[in-house]
Formats: structure tokens, C-alpha cells, sequence
């Protein structure tokens, strides 16, 4: 889950400890947010947001990504 957000961050060299330090949380708790077992608060979305501010947020927390939108859709 949140394939883009992982990208956007490997893209720019942060990694998840890195970026668990940013949000004020512990990696172990990143990683369930990263996976979807629990749910970003809004302040973790805004420093989301600062940090990477060359992605929009929509882009970043979509939850599938543009292929699996495509494949996953009814015909």
C-alpha cells in the first residue's frame, strides 16, 4: 500500500527511519501506517506534504497504484 509515497521517498533519498524521525513516530509504526494496518493523522499528512512538496497528495496516499487502478477495473 501507498506505493507512490514509498517511491516519492526512495526517489529522494529519505529512508523509513529517516522519515519515521520527520513524523515524530517509531519506524514500527511507520511501517503499519505504510502498509495500511492504521490510518496517517492529519499532522503526519502535512509534514508528509512539507517533505515532499514537489508530489501532490492525492498522487502520494493513493492507495493503488495507476496500473493497478487500470487492471483492477470492471469491463
Amino acid at each position: 500500500m501507498f506505493h507512490n509515497l514509498r517511491t516519492a521517498l526512495q526517489q529522494k533519498g529519505i529512508s523509513v527511519k529517516q522519515y519515521a524521525e520527520v513524523l515524530g513516530i517509531g519506524e514500527k509504526t511507520l511501517q503499519s501506517k505504510l502498509a495500511g494496518r492504521t490510518d496517517f493523522t492529519y499532522p503526519e499528512f502535512r509534514k508528509t506534504c512539507t517533505l515532499l512538496c514537489e508530489y501532490n497528495a492525492d498522487y502520494l496516499f493513493a492507495e493503488k497504484t495507476p496500473r493497478e487502478t487500470q487492471t483492477t477495473g470492471t469491463g
